[in-house]
């Protein structure tokens, strides 16, 4: 039976654990918005340099020039835009995760030890109730760890995804623009 104490200490701990996912979850929108203001910066001093420099053109070809040499870093800047972006999404996921993970395992184990308590004082004639709980306890938990590792591949596989295509997006477009400049 669970006292006072007990209850007061998991109520306690709970608060804890959601305000610490909380701060995680604000620190990471947190560094979101600097980026995103960073990107804007950035953004708003190119787009300036290059009215300027459209500014100061004398022909058309030196035009297409210009224009042809904003894509790659352009390109590169999008691509690495988005890797930071995910860099703070993964990171913060991830911590969120690692709390709800364990979270999971202690009160799977508090639970275990329920059960065992209980089972003590189970009348008899019950055990094979008891194992059959037991049994199906356990065969929940390894379903559940199954999963989080289903999930923590499909992760991993997208994270790798993502990488390639960044990566050919900032090898792709250089080689586009320069078969732009010669035609």
């Amino acid at each position: 039976m669970l006292t006072i104490e007990q209850l007061s200490a998991t109520h306690k701990n709970n608060l804890d654990v959601f305000f610490g996912m909380s701060e995680k979850a604000f620190a990471g929108v947190e560094k979101m918005v600097e980026l995103n203001l960073a990107a804007a910066k950035s953004t708003l001093n190119d787009s300036l340099n290059q009215v300027h420099s459209l500014l100061a053109v004398k022909d058309p070809a030196e035009a297409l020039s210009l224009q042809t040499a904003v894509y790659q870093p352009l390109a590169e800047k999008t691509a690495a835009y988005s890797r930071h972006l995910y860099d703070i999404a993964s990171s913060t996921s991830s911590d969120i995760a690692k709390t709800v993970e364990s979270q999971i395992h202690d009160a799977q184990s508090q639970f275990m030890t329920l059960v065992d308590s209980a089972s003590k004082n189970a009348p008899q004639g019950s055990e094979a109730v008891v194992a059959m709980f037991k049994s199906a306890l356990t065969a929940s938990q390894n379903a559940a760890e199954t999963l989080q590792k289903a999930v923590k591949q499909v992760t991993e596989t997208a994270e790798a995804n993502l990488q390639a295509v960044a990566n050919t997006a900032t090898t792709v477009t250089p080689k586009a623009a320069a078969k732009k400049r010669a035609a």
